[in-house]
């Protein structure tokens, strides 16, 4: 099994960061990438003219093997709204048809196609949050339903952000491709930890971001498009999205016609060399790691806090409807906020996610964070143990994450 990669992580001791489905810290070697990349631009005469394609292609490559892709059928964006937005402007969802998404999913692949639901005639249906937690079955019976309006796209997370609910991706694309539908995945929660591929998937759009599970910066994300929808237009108009449109030239606009693949997708002002090559690192390391070896090691992690908590009155999800690596816990008592803010001041950090407390180790972690965090939710909900004030402190608004 993988053992903890700490070392590599600038992680004090007396850290337990239990929050990478908010924000993952960068590694060392991710830092120093910065400081060089930020050195560069403070002297721009000295960087080669081809050192920013290097890059780009780079992390192209390096978004592409996460998911078994072609560096070619991937585009360099700035988030995963980016890429909502794009896949919104080249696929036709026909009126009269039903685009599906999850209950709470988070607001990118929802709110792209709830704003033009109205305008363009079709329907946005939301599935309800399973009784039994099973995402997958809830999806399947739903594209199905008797006497619905046929369904023209499923637009979700491979893993729900705030349950922590995992979507059997090969399931779902086999029934949407059986009906002609498409399939857009939000990866945030599994790019680079859950296998995903889309040679095997086929799904039509796949967006992720760097700044949770691979261990990067925030504003770099990528874009997986299917050749099929590859002649579409892109959301901004570029001279790199064309074929021969360039300053050096005699002829400025010399060949306006878009490039081959999904390179015509890459955002305006892709030039960002210093966060691009700290993404870059952050891929490569996980796909050194391996799928297998890292869900094997946050497998490990979730089912020691579960094990952990096995005697008392905590909800935990089945583990098969949940992803490994994100454990999302219920209270009768109410919600985890206050729990959370507790936690915080303890140098435990994990996050509160609606009325849950949706706890997402990383190879950083291992077992002495576990079993830190174990004692002390175990303390926090002895009996008698003091109660709660649900105000927010600074330390909680600062640690425990706002984001997905």
């Amino acid at each position: 099994m993988l053992v903890s990669q700490r070392a590599l992580f600038d992680i004090p001791r007396d850290v337990c960061f239990l929050n990478a489905a908010s924000w993952s810290p960068l590694p060392l070697a991710a830092q120093e990438a910065g400081r060089t990349g930020a050195a560069r631009k403070g002297r721009p005469w000295l960087i080669d003219q081809d050192f920013a394609t290097s890059q780009y292609e780079r992390a192209r490559h390096a978004a592409a093997q996460l998911i078994n892709a072609q560096a070619s059928d991937v585009a360099l964006i700035p988030s995963v709204s980016y890429g909502l937005a794009t896949a919104a402007k080249v696929l036709t969802v026909p009126a009269g048809s039903r685009v599906l998404t999850l209950a709470d999913d988070h607001s990118s692949p929802v709110l792209e196609w709830t704003t033009r639901a109205g305008p363009q005639g079709f329907t946005v249906e939301t599935l309800q949050r399973p009784s039994n937690g099973d995402w997958t079955e809830a999806l399947i019976v739903a594209i199905a339903r008797p006497g619905a309006a046929r369904v023209a796209l499923a637009s979700v997370s491979s893993v729900h952000w705030s349950d922590g609910g995992m979507l059997d991706l090969g399931k779902v694309a086999g029934v949407l491709r059986s009906c002609g539908a498409a399939l857009l995945i939000d990866a945030t929660q599994s790019a680079g930890v859950l296998p995903l591929d889309v040679c095997a998937l086929d799904p039509d759009f796949v967006v992720f971001p760097t700044y949770k599970w691979l261990v990067g910066p925030y504003g770099r994300a990528f874009l997986y498009v299917a050749r099929r929808h590859q002649d579409g237009i892109p959301l901004e108009q570029t001279s790199y999205g064309r074929r021969d449109v360039r300053a050096d030239a005699t002829t400025y606009f010399a060949d306006t016609r878009y490039v081959d693949g999904a390179r015509r997708f890459d955002m305006g002002e892709r030039d960002h060399f210093i966060s691009l090559e700290m993404a870059s690192i952050g891929m490569e390391t996980m796909t050194q790691w391996g799928n297998a070896a890292v869900v094997a090691r946050l497998g490990a992690l979730t089912q020691r806090i579960v094990d952990g908590l096995r005697d008392i009155d905590v909800g935990v999800p089945d583990g098969h409807v949940r992803a490994p690596h994100i454990l999302s816990l219920t209270f009768p008592q109410g919600p985890a906020n206050p729990l959370v803010e507790r936690l915080a001041a303890q140098g435990i950090y994990v996050a509160p996610r609606l009325g849950r407390m949706r706890i997402s180790p990383h190879v950083y972690n291992d077992e002495e964070d576990v079993d830190r965090f174990v004692a002390a939710l175990r303390e926090l909900l002895a009996p008698g143990a003091r109660r709660v004030s649900p105000e927010r402190s600074t330390t909680f608004k600062r640690s425990c994450g706002r984001d997905a």
